[in-house]
């Protein structure tokens, strides 16, 4: 059985596992120029910056939608940042804490959004993820975790990404999925959560989508998660409506329909099981 997912301190705050494989993943250089494009406040420009040269962090805008002005989503906290909450990457080695620290000391305590090592600039870039403010092959390293299809627009959004990532730099995706043979029932409860939840894609569809805009697939990283329940459901927007996924969940454990979550009761509380994918790839 899994075992609850705990924090490895570094040297400048504790690293949630989830994150940590992220970032191992993601394999950061000391010479790389970093975008991170993100849905909200995101923990990556912290986690990468002791360890490259330069770390930009956007607060991406939603495109405007047809005949309204300009306006934002309400943003949604995934929980999956630094120190948010416990999380269990199942089957994995995640599943014990293992030793080691970030590269370079810890960040500034003051916001690291936009910066280099010993020059930090704390200010936040908001912009259009489909229209990023910057010149072709600006960056050597592009992430995007849990924004590509939350901001309603993947294909544009993924375009600009390749387009502000320089030949033979990497793009890392961070996003929620489903297996190929999945049915998409499970994005009832995602939807109840938040209406504007945009479906949950296929692996498939995810790296089609990759490949389509003209990125060749280097890496990918498909796995488990289990959380609680309570944390998640925090962000949802109707009482009612946290509710009602909270009967349905604890229905299933009973022996009721399936949503798809596959609850089950941790130490007295509901936890739920969702599917993540990290993608490396690279431009054409």
């Amino acid at each position: 059985m899994p075992h609850p997912a705990t924090m490895t301190q570094g040297p400048g705050a504790p690293f949630a596992p989830h994150l940590r494989r992220l970032l191992e993943f993601t394999e950061p250089d000391r010479d790389d120029v970093c975008l991170d494009v993100a849905r909200g406040q995101g923990p990556m420009p912290a986690a990468l910056w002791p360890q490259v040269r330069h770390v930009t962090a956007v607060d991406a805008l939603p495109p405007p939608a047809p005949g309204r002005r300009g306006g934002r989503m309400s943003t949604v906290t995934f929980g999956t940042g630094l120190g948010t909450g416990p999380v269990r990457i199942l089957g994995g080695p995640d599943d014990r804490a293992r030793p080691g620290t970030v590269r370079g000391g810890p960040p500034p305590l003051h916001d690291i959004t936009t910066g280099h090592r010993g020059t930090p600039d704390p200010v936040r870039v908001r912009a259009d993820a489909t229209a990023l403010p910057y010149r072709d092959g600006s960056f050597t390293l592009v992430t995007a975790r849990f924004s590509l299809f939350a901001l309603g627009a993947p294909d544009r959004m993924l375009s600009e990404l390749l387009r502000v990532c320089r030949p033979g730099g990497r793009l890392i995706i961070a996003d929620l999925v489903r297996g190929n043979l999945a049915q998409a029932d499970r994005d009832r409860i995602e939807r109840l959560r938040d209406p504007d939840h945009p479906g949950t894609p296929s692996i498939a569809a995810v790296t089609d989508l990759i490949t389509s805009a003209g990125a060749s697939i280097r890496r990918l990283d498909v796995f488990t998660v289990e959380r609680p329940l309570e944390p998640w459901l925090a962000g949802a927007r109707d009482p009612d409506a946290a509710d009602r996924i909270r009967t349905a969940l604890l229905d299933e454990v009973d022996g009721g329909p399936r949503t798809g979550a596959k609850p089950r009761v941790i130490g007295g509380e509901l936890w739920f099981t969702q599917s993540w994918a990290h993608v490396a790839a690279e431009p054409i």
